[in-house]
């Protein structure tokens, strides 16, 4: 099965180029303390998990956790053990978090424990994680019109190296019930240059099935369940986002560096050279293209010992594809604009290259990019006239002072008014999305600079949704498995969050509700900040500078919670913002 690479279409529709700037409200949010009894289990990283990837997988875990079946209850572990929901119906008279599970092991023995996890699989079902190895699956029964009824386990077994609960799903299939749960490890890489090369440690992915029987249990037992299928996938870094397709039937992940499959079932797979190589390292461009007013020139890089019959090329008015037979294509995507197929070729050259000539349909127009939406695999090289004319251009900008003469027409860039939100990562992120039988990509989205926000869970019957920035927004995009032509909708935007989230530098936590009412971000300590979308006003307004009334405005809130211990957890719901530090539940009451 070829990968394909994609691009993300944004809707025109969903965004606001006339969107201005929130406006600060001092309008109180009401907030609500509820004080634990024990503290929450709390795992503080040792001097071993020194790495960048231990810090965002466990140093930035989220603690609490929303029940996205039933709105308004969230769960978190303590140092007891023992798994707490509070429920909310009325904020003025709420009351002390439930037990609905206690875990019979304790967890603080083990030396490398991490902290507990916990991940709702359906409307009765859970998974948890101990933090040192052991996985549970959890019989909740109803949880609405069960709250305070003790969760059974008919599922714990030890699953190894400790690891923490990404994703969860439950399917039926010809009877038999299967639960699917995505396990996180980071681990010490054994290999014999892992002390040369990067921090010595690899990311680790498990996918578990585990499933009962078909047959009846005897007389009248419980059918037992048991693991079915391992599957292990590594890569380099910590995903940004990870979660498994409705049925099982496939797996998407997002991060910096690529990840691939290694095992079933503890058995290593095979890995094709080509995907060893990507693996490696996906720095170097694959094609290199140049450009004039008549003609693209690309050049893409093979395997050596290439001929003309192990070549795959295909070239439409405005398609191309390039591959090697056996592998997936090399450059493939939609063109920036229309060529002419008759009068375009393409020659091995070295026997380790191929390079192709596109004829411009347009003579004129330059191209700022070979595909549209870029795929981040190639890298443009002007020609030596066009940087002679490109510096001509930019010559007045050019200065050894800071500001030389500011009165002129056009004033040169003076650096030191760019602020750190407005850079954008250096590092490119990729999109990619596995078949579940196969287990190779089959389609990948090369995200560039587009910074990861967050992670929420929207709809229970689907994927989790994720948030990334988008120029000076933030873009809430919805994966739609069933949907290949189109498998990630842009769903809703965030007006500015993009710009203003990267100005906090005490930035924790972010997060959305499912009606897209409000944008939330936490801080390590104390501070809460609501933006909303815009909303009518209900006076007259007008812009001074642009002498217009305003028909609509975006309100921006502060909180500031009592306690000086550091957030642990952060979720969102249509009503309220629930806020957990180690001896607090805040509620604070966003929508009426």
């Amino acid at each position: 099965m070829a990968v394909s690479n994609y691009s993300l279409k944004v809707n025109r529709q969903l965004l606001d180029p006339s969107f201005e700037s929130y406006r600060l409200s001092l309008e109180p949010i009401p907030t609500y303390n509820v004080e634990l009894d024990a503290a929450v289990a709390e795992v503080k990283l040792k001097d071993s998990q020194y790495t960048l990837d231990h810090v965002r997988a466990f140093g930035m875990y989220n603690y609490l956790h929303l029940d996205p079946w039933y709105e308004d209850s969230v769960f978190f572990v303590d140092c007891k053990g023992r798994v707490l929901n509070l429920t909310v119906t009325l904020d003025t008279a709420l009351g002390k978090p439930i037990e609905v599970f206690h875990m019979p092991s304790d967890p603080t023995t083990c030396e490398d424990r991490l902290c507990a996890s916990l991940s709702f699989i359906s409307a009765t079902w859970a998974s948890l994680s101990d933090g040192a190895g052991r996985l549970y699956l959890l019989r909740t029964s109803m949880r609405r019109e069960n709250r305070s009824l003790k969760w059974e386990p008919l599922f714990s077994e030890e699953m190894g190296e400790p690891f923490t609960i990404l994703h969860s799903i439950s399917h039926v299939q010809a009877g038999v019930h299967s639960m699917e749960v995505l396990l996180l490890r980071i681990q010490k890489d054994l290999s014999s240059d892992s002390d040369a090369k990067g921090s010595g440690y690899s990311v680790s992915l498990e996918w578990i099935t585990v499933s009962n029987t078909a047959e009846q249990g005897e007389w009248g037992q419980e059918k037992k369940y048991k693991v079915r299928k391992r599957k292990v996938l590594r890569g380099k870094s910590v995903p940004h986002y990870a979660a498994l397709e409705p049925q099982g039937k496939g797996l998407m992940v997002a991060s910096e560096k690529p990840f691939v499959f290694t095992h079933v079932d503890g058995a290593l797979l095979e890995q094709p050279a080509a995907q060893a190589m990507e693996m490696e390292s996906s720095t170097d461009p694959i094609y290199f293209w140049q450009q004039t007013i008549e003609d693209i020139t690309v050049s893409v890089r093979m395997p050596e010992g290439i001929t003309k019959d192990d070549v795959l090329f295909k070239l439409s008015m405005e398609n191309v594809s390039v591959g090697v037979q056996g592998f997936a294509p090399l450059l493939e995507g939609q063109l920036h604009a229309p060529v002419d197929p008759e009068a375009s070729a393409w020659i091995i050259k070295d026997e380790k290259s191929l390079e192709v000539t596109l004829q411009k349909r347009s003579e004129g127009p330059m191209w700022p990019e070979l595909l549209t939406g870029g795929d981040g695999r190639g890298e443009f090289l002007m020609s030596e006239e066009q940087t002679a004319l490109l510096h001509e251009r930019l010559t007045y900008l050019t200065t050894e002072d800071m500001n030389a003469n500011p009165d002129k027409d056009k004033p040169p860039c003076n650096a030191q008014e760019l602020e750190d939100c407005d850079g954008f990562p250096e590092d490119s992120s990729n999109l990619t999305r596995f078949d579940g039988e196969s287990l190779k990509p089959t389609h990948v989205v090369n995200l560039g600079s587009h910074q990861y926000l967050f992670t929420v869970d929207l709809n229970p019957s689907e994927m989790p949704s994720f948030c990334l920035r988008h120029d000076v927004d933030a873009l809430l995009w919805q994966p739609r498995p069933d949907q290949p032509s189109n498998m990630w909708e842009h769903i809703a935007t965030f007006n500015a969050l993009g710009y203003v989230q990267a100005s906090k530098r005490d930035k924790k936590f972010a997060t959305c509700p499912p009606n897209f009412s409000y944008a939330a971000l936490g801080e390590c300590l104390r501070r809460v900040f609501i933006y909303r979308q815009p909303s009518p006003v209900d006076t007259v307004l007008f812009n001074r500078m642009q002498g217009r009334q305003v028909g609509q405005v975006a309100k921006q809130q502060v909180a500031s919670l009592e306690s000086n211990n550091i957030v642990l957890g952060f979720r969102a719901t249509n009503e309220r913002l629930f806020v957990l530090t180690s001896n607090n539940l805040f509620v604070l009451k966003i929508n009426n």
